[in-house]
C-alpha cells in the first residue's frame, strides 16, 4: 500500500511563524491536491516543551544559529517554535486534515532534538511510525512538507533505512536554507540514498 506523509506543516514554519520557512505555506495546496490519491495520509507535528534544549532562549548568551552540544550531538540553536499547545504548533489552517488521519508527534524530549518522523537525532527512541506503516502494509511512501533541509531530509533517510520505497514530492517541500544551497544539497542526498524525486 502507498501512503502520503506530510511533515510538519505547522504555523511556526510558515510565513509569520517563529521559524518561518520562505514560501512554506506554498506546500499546503500541493499536499491537499496529492492527498486525494492516497488511502492513508499521516501527519507529523513538531511538539516541543517550552524548555527544549534546541531553543536559543534556554541558553543564556546564545542566539539562533549558534551551535552547542546537546545529548552528545552537535545542535543548531533555533528560535522557540512549535511549543506544545501553542498556535504556532497547530497545522496550517488551510491544510486538509482528516478526522482519522494519524498524527505522530516528535521533539517532545527536552534533552534531544528530533528532525526525523521516525527517530530522535541520536536514534535512541522511535516514534513508532515505521511499525505503524508495517502494520498497515505500507511499502511505499510519498513525502512532502517542511523543511526540505532538516525534517524532510532526515525523515526520508530514515524511511529508506527502514526499507520503504520513498518518493519526495519536490513541489511540496520548502527549505530553511541557512546556507543558500542547503535545500539543493538535501535533495541530492535523498536521491543518492535511493529516494525518487517526483
Amino acid at each position: 500500500m502507498k501512503a502520503l506523509l506530510m511533515v510538519d506543516v505547522q504555523n511556526d514554519f510558515c510565513p509569520g511563524g517563529a521559524l518561518a520557512v520562505a514560501h512554506g505555506d506554498e506546500v499546503v495546496a500541493e499536499l491537499n491536491a496529492w492527498r486525494r490519491n492516497f488511502p492513508l495520509v499521516v501527519l507529523t507535528q513538531d511538539w516541543h516543551p517550552a524548555s527544549h534544549g534546541s531553543f536559543a532562549i534556554n541558553h543564556p548568551g546564545k542566539r539562533p544559529g549558534d551551535t552547542i552540544e546537546l545529548a552528545g550531538l552537535s545542535q543548531i540553536l533555533w528560535p522557540a517554535h512549535c511549543v506544545q499547545g501553542s498556535k504556532g504548533a497547530e497545522f496550517h489552517p488551510r491544510l486538509e486534515v482528516g478526522s482519522d488521519d494519524p498524527v505522530f508527534r516528535k521533539g517532545t524530549d527536552p534533552l534531544i532534538d528530533s528532525y526525523s518522523a521516525f527517530y530522535d537525532n541520536a536514534h535512541r527512541k522511535s516514534t513508532g511510525l515505521a511499525d505503524f506503516f508495517r502494520e498497515k502494509k505500507v511499502d511505499e511512501i510519498h513525502i512532502g512538507g517542511l523543511a526540505t533541509d532538516y525534517c524532510v531530509l532526515f525523515t526520508v533517510l530514515d524511511a529508506l533505512a527502514e526499507g520503504f520505497k520513498v518518493n519526495v514530492i519536490e513541489a511540496a517541500c520548502r527549505g530553511v536554507n541557512l546556507r543558500p544551497q542547503d535545500s539543493t544539497n538535501a535533495l541530492d542526498k535523498m536521491r543518492k540514498a535511493g529516494a525518487r524525486l517526483v
